[in-house]
């Protein structure tokens, strides 16, 4: 909501538009809008023409103003937003490091483990040939055995 207090006091508001007195009141007198006062620089519209019908007309400095501190409220917030922004993508980062470090950690448990199994299965397939040959002999020797 817009209220008088917040309007920038003009000293000749004729000046800054560049028309005359009589050039104001015949463009206001189109456009139904009531006489600016000389030392406000607003006023309230009345007309029942619109949907508004207690429009606030501003000046264009206090126009110039209202936007100025728009923009730097905006500003401020884009300011807030990309620190939150850069905030959150900083505990991202830091959470992801901690589960990249606990991932390695795993790995390599599990490539210690899988160097452990294979030796274990090296030892095991010359295991594995070990007996296969001793076996053979063994088959042999009962063959020339049994042929005797």
């Amino acid at each position: 909501m817009l209220f008088a207090q917040d309007a920038v006091q003009l000293q000749n508001p004729l000046l800054e538009t560049g028309f005359t007195a009589s050039e104001i009141q015949e463009l206001l007198s189109i456009s139904d809008l009531p006489t600016p006062s000389p030392n406000s620089g607003l006023e309230v519209s009345n007309s029942n023409s619109n949907s508004n019908s207690n429009r606030v007309i501003y000046s264009v400095d206090e126009r110039k103003r209202r936007r100025m501190i728009s923009n730097r409220e905006s500003a401020r917030r884009s300011r807030w937003r990309k620190k939150k922004h850069l905030e959150n993508l900083t505990v991202q980062v830091n959470q992801l490091e901690i589960q990249n470090r606990e991932l390695k950690k795993r790995l390599g448990s599990v490539l210690g483990q899988c160097h452990v199994l294979w030796r274990e299965n090296d030892r095991l397939t010359t295991e594995y040939l070990g007996l296969q040959a001793r076996h053979s002999d063994l088959c042999q020797a009962l063959v020339v055995m049994h042929d005797m």
